[in-house]
C-alpha cells in the first residue's frame, strides 16, 4: 500500500515525516486561504493564529508539494498518525488529483491524494473562522503567538517556500505584506514574540508594489529564532 498527502501549508516546507518521494505541483479548483484557527501551536485559544486551508474555487490552482510514503504498513500508519496529530485542526480528509510540475498532459500524475481540509462552517467547524479583511487579517496574524512560535513566521516561511519552489502565491504575498505595514505601524515586536527576518517582496501593482527600495525593507533589521511548525 501507498499513501500521497499534498502539501499547501507549512508541510511545503517542513512534512516532519519520512517521505520515498516529494513531486512539486498542483490541484485545481481549490485556492489557499488563511481562514482556519490554529490555538495550540502558534496561536492560543483567546488569540488564535490564522493558518491556511482550502477553499473550493473552480479554475484557480494551487500549488504545493506531494509526498509519497511506502514501505509497508507499519511506516504508512506512523507517518498517518503524524499528520493526524499535526494537522489536528482540519475536520476532514479530501482526496485530490494531483498534477505534476512540467507534465503537459491532462492527466494527473496521481489521483486519490490526501488533502487536509476543512469545513467552511463556523457551527459545525469550530476551527474555522471565515474571511476577513486583509488589514484584519494582518493584524491578528501579526500579533498571534503560541507555544510552537509566533503566526507571522508561519506566513513568511509559506511565502518563502513558495518562492523556492518558483510558484509564489500572489496572495500569501499580499497578506505577508500587509503584515510587514502593522508591524512597522505597531514601532517593533512583542518581547514575547520571536521574528523571523522579513524581506521585502515584489508584488504586482494591482496589489499595491513593494519593492526593495520601499521604507518596509527597514523591517530586514529585525531578527530572531525560527522554530520548527506544526
Amino acid at each position: 500500500m501507498v499513501f500521497w498527502v499534498f502539501g499547501y501549508g507549512s508541510l511545503v516546507w517542513n512534512p516532519g515525516f519520512e517521505v520515498d518521494e516529494k513531486v512539486i505541483g498542483f490541484v485545481k479548483d481549490y485556492r489557499r486561504v488563511f481562514d482556519l484557527a490554529c490555538i495550540d501551536h502558534r496561536g492560543t485559544p483567546e488569540h488564535p493564529a490564522r493558518t491556511c486551508t482550502l477553499e473550493e474555487n473552480e479554475g484557480a490552482i494551487c500549488w504545493g508539494a506531494a509526498y509519497c510514503v511506502r514501505g509497508g504498513p507499519e511506516k504508512e500508519k506512523a507517518a498517518m498518525a503524524y499528520l493526524e496529530r499535526r494537522e489536528c485542526e482540519y475536520d476532514r480528509k479530501t482526496l485530490v488529483d494531483f498534477y505534476k510540475e512540467g507534465d503537459d498532459s491532462e492527466q494527473p500524475f496521481v489521483t486519490g491524494v490526501i488533502a487536509f481540509t476543512s469545513t467552511p462552517d463556523k457551527i459545525s467547524n469550530k476551527y474555522y473562522l471565515g474571511p476577513a479583511p486583509l488589514e484584519e487579517m494582518a493584524r491578528q496574524i501579526a500579533t498571534a503567538f503560541g507555544p510552537f512560535g509566533n503566526n507571522r513566521d508561519y506566513l513568511f516561511l509559506l511565502e518563502k517556500a513558495m518562492f523556492n519552489i518558483g510558484h509564489e502565491d500572489d496572495y500569501v504575498i499580499e497578506l505577508a505584506n500587509e503584515v510587514r505595514k502593522v508591524l512597522l505601524e505597531l514601532g517593533g515586536v512583542p518581547k514575547e514574540n520571536k521574528l523571523l527576518s522579513l524581506t521585502p517582496v515584489k508584488m504586482k501593482t494591482s496589489l499595491g508594489a513593494v519593492t526593495l527600495d520601499s521604507p518596509l525593507k527597514k523591517v530586514n533589521a529585525l531578527a530572531g529564532a525560527i522554530t520548527m511548525d506544526s
